[in-house]
């Protein structure tokens, strides 16, 4: 079915610290999960309101999707919706969900199911209400309300077009109701109820982003990487972040820290976003001599910014010189450092080739790394 949407994004979110439509939520702007949801749903026009002079703010957010455009919000939630309704274009008979950015757990299969059950002027989503709910004088019960018929309403609500405009234009009330389902039922309109889904909470004080988080499907990614870089002459070695005193050097482009580059690798290869090289070409010579930890660093940062973490590292050195063990709870403490994990989710460890191979004739040295990652499911 053909619809059209508006996404209320223009309120100043001060409950829950200000501009949360803006705040990432598992990797991506909060305003951007419904925006997404309802073009994958098949919206034909989905008209985003936001605060006045954001446009910027809005473009970034909403960056490498089309089909949206933003209008400015008014006073309050019934000023913005009017003003999304002004902006669509589509023929009256088209269904309009209007969905509040603040619930950004939406899925194509909610807008499914509402726009299934849209046989009457309108149908919204909601939930039964479960809990005992008490009236109070002050700080003190004064009564127990019958929660039987009781309904918590949610986003999306969906209406014909020109249901949902006769609906505010007709409106004399001093102040408008907070959602669209009661305009259209005061206007005489017949709203279904849909059952909701707990998931479509909504975004109000600071410790719901919590909530949210935790309600985001994710996988579990393992990736993993190998380096290896001949001895030099030199006087020290870094390996695992550590600068460890030897009589001989690892010769590479960067520091050549073979154990950063293959946890690097790791992390990069977990990801499926390419390896060093392709961050970091050998031929840029402003990569020259770098700290390896920048390298890590910036995979890590990677991770971050699609909305996950790194659950677990293990890195294993391959070499018969130095000798790690006398370092390797520094090499853990500085990887956990870099990385931001618990000690006990970082391992190193050292092994030998028994004097076979490039390394056990002391040619070199090699490093092999394993690191878990958590990304939200797309």
């Amino acid at each position: 079915m053909s619809f059209v949407a508006i996404i209320v994004a223009a309120g100043s979110g001060t409950r829950a610290g200000g501009s949360k439509q803006w705040r990432t939520l598992g990797g991506q702007p909060v305003v951007r999960w419904s925006v997404q949801a309802m073009l994958e749903a098949g919206a034909s026009q989905v008209i985003v309101v936001i605060p006045p002079g954001q446009d910027n703010i809005a473009d970034a957010a909403l960056s490498g999707l089309t089909g949206w455009q933003a209008v400015y919000g008014g006073a309050d939630r019934a000023a913005s919706v009017q003003a999304g309704l002004v902006a669509l274009s589509a023929s009256v008979d088209t269904p309009v969900l209007v969905h509040d950015a603040a619930r950004p757990l939406l899925t194509p299969a909610h807008i499914r199911a509402l726009l299934g059950a849209l046989d009457q002027d309108g149908a919204i989503l909601a939930l039964p209400v479960a809990d005992t709910l008490k009236r109070s004088e002050g700080e003190t019960i004064a009564s127990t309300v019958d929660r039987a018929d009781l309904w918590q309403a949610q986003t999306p609500q969906a209406f014909r077009l020109d249901r949902l405009r006769a609906a505010y234009a007709a409106w004399t009330g001093p102040d408008f109701p907070t959602d669209e389902a009661e305009v259209v039922r005061r206007h005489g309109g017949r709203v279904r109820l849909v059952p909701g889904d707990p998931r479509l909470m909504k975004l109000t004080y600071p410790e719901d982003f919590a909530m949210a988080e935790a309600l985001i499907a994710r996988q579990v990614r393992v990736g993993q990487g190998f380096d290896a870089h001949r001895w030099g002459p030199g006087q020290s070695v870094w390996l695992c972040g550590v600068e460890i005193a030897h009589d001989q050097t690892l010769i590479g482009h960067s520091d050549a820290d073979a154990g950063l580059h293959a946890l690097t690798d790791a992390i990069l290869g977990a990801l499926g976003d390419g390896d060093i090289g392709d961050h970091f070409p050998p031929t840029d010579p402003k990569w020259k001599g770098a700290a390896s930890d920048l390298f890590l660093i910036h995979a890590a940062e990677r991770v971050t910014a699609r909305g996950g973490r790194i659950i677990n590292v293990d890195v294993t050195l391959i070499c018969e010189r130095p000798k790690v063990k006398p370092h390797r709870q520094a090499m853990r403490e500085r990887l956990a450092e870099i990385l931001n994990l618990p000690l006990d989710a970082v391992s190193v460890k050292a092994t030998t080739t028994e004097a076979m191979g490039f390394t056990g004739r002391g040619e070199g040295l090699a490093a092999q790394a394993i690191a878990t990652i958590e990304l939200p499911i797309a």
